[in-house]
Order: C-alpha cells, then structure tokens, then sequence
C-alpha cells in the first residue's frame, strides 16, 4: 500500500499538520503516564483502521515500557485483567468518544473517569481522543500506511 497523497507536500497541510502535531505535544506535560495516553491512542486507531497510527503507538508504547501483553491486548480490553480500572475507564472513553454516533460518552463512562482522574487529566483525555480521531482521518483519507514509523521520528518535527 503506498498513501495516496503527501500532506506535507501541500503548503497548507503541512502547516497544519505541523501545528496539529505541536498541539498534541502539550499533552506531554500533562500529568497523564505516557503510557496510557499511547494505549489510548492505539485503540482509537484501532477502532479507525489507521494502520500508521496502530503502527505508531504500539511502537512509542513499547519504547515507553508498555509490555507486548498489554500491548497486544489492547483490542480485547473489556476481556482481559491487564488493564486497571482507571485504565479500563480510559479506553472506554477512547471508544466512545471515537464512536460517537453509536451512542455518545454513557454516564457510566464518564462517572468512571471521574472517579479516576482529576480535572486536568480529564481534560487532557478528553483532547487527546478528540486529537487522535482527527489524525487517524487523515491517515486513512490520504491511505497514510504502518509499518515504517521508528520510535521518536517526530521529535524534531519544525513548528
């Protein structure tokens, strides 16, 4: 599979896609394990079908410390024991914030991550689900394929 289209080669997209990326990376310095905001990532990537953005977190997961246990039952969450309950709490948020149109964030959900995180962090993950939904549409839009990233390839992305 060979993407479709560059958007780094269209002068707006590029700008944008740089800018989206520099906005994301606020969410470093939330008090969020890095781990979890990539195990979130992942599975909104998952549920979307971007393989580049599966291809990304599990790796900067595992770079991270995230173990292949974990990493590989990430899909499965709901019928496995490696997740918390504030983790469990997460990817539900992730999935029902990536499928909107099924039935929205249940009271359920969103009482869980209440009862998990502080306002900050909910913050956070309420941005982060919202940000990786938008990266993966434009992966999947321009046929964006995994397999190639290396951990921290971003890193020096220019602003």
């Amino acid at each position: 599979m060979e993407a479709r289209f560059n958007l780094f080669d269209s002068p707006t997209a590029s700008k944008i896609t740089k800018r989206f990326y520099n906005v994301a990376s606020v969410l470093e310095q939330s008090t969020l394990p890095r781990t979890l905001r990539e195990l979130v990532e992942l599975r909104v990537g998952q549920i979307n079908g971007c393989g580049f953005c599966v291809d990304v977190h599990t790796k900067e997961a595992a770079a991270a410390g995230e173990t292949a246990l974990r990493l590989n039952l990430v899909a499965a969450w709901r019928h496995s024991t490696v997740f918390t309950e504030a983790e469990r709490a997460a990817l539900a948020l992730a999935e029902e914030g990536t499928r909107l149109g099924d039935h929205g964030v249940t009271d359920e959900t969103w009482a869980e991550v209440r009862k998990h995180y502080d306002d900050d962090q909910i913050g956070a993950l309420v941005c982060l689900v919202s940000l990786v939904n938008a990266a993966t549409r434009m992966n999947v839009i321009v046929h964006n394929p995994g397999g190639s990233y290396e951990p921290g390839m971003f890193a020096n992305m220019p602003s």
